[in-house]
């Protein structure tokens, strides 16, 4: 039996542009977390130092009890407190794992499968850069790649819907030529489109056989959403800004999405994600978690893929360059597009505490401004 132990100092770090956070217990077993909210890591760094009044002297064990505590406590929700909650989250389930001697995945129904497959970013000004990124990805062994239909610099320049459209069909259609059909193809709108344009350009793009159709508008109406998927004949992901589990639960009863895509540094850590899984699960939908953070979360995104049976694709960014590859001891194995789901306990990672003076880099807020003067979404 496993002697018991309370919770004796949270320290919350900004690294770079991420929120990380360690979580020390006295009997020396220390988890590892980090909170996701892009652009506002120093607010929820303060809500960290807050919740903390609350969890010191705890039993670090009862992790669903101190969520609905702080989570109830907090009177009025939102991103800043869902990533407080969610880093908080990661941390304590990180310490369960290290102290009972096992992977985070064998606590939540063991493992479903030995590997995980992969979805790489690609990108490119022209349309010639994006084939040939496509293509690197490819030869990296990539079986899935994810891009933008569209010239990521001035995309909220457009001023006819006729022209972006017909880039968007050229450019899907060049990478989908030059990979063929060993590849799939994963079309990232980010919000760009009105209902009507975004079902428009969904009829236009279906002769490539997406993989997915991801936030073709903003997530705000999972109605509204729900119209496009009728519509269109791609599958819809959408979710990534998420908080709760009951934004989610109106997207699957308004049958919006084929897959969700949960970020576990902001919909309520492991412990959210798993609730979100299984609820997606009884509407036959897959999840594709939100993953554009340290090797913390792509760690954390491991365990909860490893152990759902309706995992679809992971979001994979890359992790060879610094100062994401000096964040590790020993970084995840990555093998022909696919991470292994690790044996070691927690986690399974562990930090390589020098890389943890690399300073804060704060993310600039730049919300885009259209050619006519008005605010665009990013």
């Amino acid at each position: 039996m496993v002697s018991k132990t309370k919770i004796e100092k949270i320290e919350p770090i900004l690294w770079d542009r991420w929120l990380l956070i360690k979580i020390y217990c006295e009997d020396g077993t220390i988890g590892i977390g980090e909170g996701g909210v892009h652009g506002w890591q120093r607010p929820t760094k303060t809500m960290i130092e807050v919740m903390s009044e609350y969890l010191l002297g705890k039993n670090p064990h009862l992790i669903e009890h101190h969520y609905q505590w702080l989570y109830r406590s907090s009177h009025f929700m939102g991103s800043i407190v869902q990533g407080a909650l969610s880093a908080i989250d990661i941390a304590l389930w990180d310490i369960k794992g290290k102290r009972l001697s096992v992977p985070i995945y064998e606590l939540m129904g063991g493992k479903t499968r030995d590997k995980v497959r992969c979805y790489m970013h690609v990108g490119g000004s022209t349309k010639d850069e994006l084939v040939e990124s496509a293509l690197q990805a490819s030869k990296d062994g990539f079986t899935a790649v994810r891009f933008t239909p569209y010239n990521p610099t001035n995309f909220h320049m457009h001023k006819s819907y006729s022209e972006w459209a017909d880039d968007a069909v050229q450019r899907v259609g060049a990478v989908r030529e030059a990979l063929g059909n060993d590849v799939d193809i994963c079309v990232e709108i980010h919000r760009q489109m009105n209902p009507a344009e975004s079902i428009s350009l969904g009829k236009k793009l279906e002769q490539f056989n997406p993989f997915f159709y991801e936030d073709p508008m903003l997530p705000d109406s999972p109605a509204i959403m729900g119209d496009i998927a009728k519509q269109c004949n791609i599958p819809i992901a959408t979710g990534e800004r998420f908080t709760t589990i009951f934004e989610y639960q109106q997207l699957l009863e308004a049958k919006a999405a084929a897959y969700v895509r949960p970020d576990l540094c902001l919909c309520g850590g492991l412990s959210g994600s798993k609730k979100v899984s299984a609820m997606a699960e009884a509407y036959h939908v897959k999840v594709i978690p939100h993953n554009p953070l340290s090797p913390v979360s792509t760690a954390t995104c491991i365990q909860l893929d490893a152990c759902i049976p309706n995992f679809g694709l992971q979001e994979y960014t890359g992790e060879s360059e610094p100062p994401k590859s000096e964040l590790l001891k020993s970084p995840l194995e990555l093998k022909n597009g696919y991470l292994t789901v690790p044996d070691g306990v927690g986690l399974g990672i562990e930090i390589n505490e020098k890389s943890l003076n690399i300073p804060e880099n704060p993310k600039v807020l730049d919300t885009p401004i259209g050619f006519d003067g008005s605010v665009q979404d990013r």
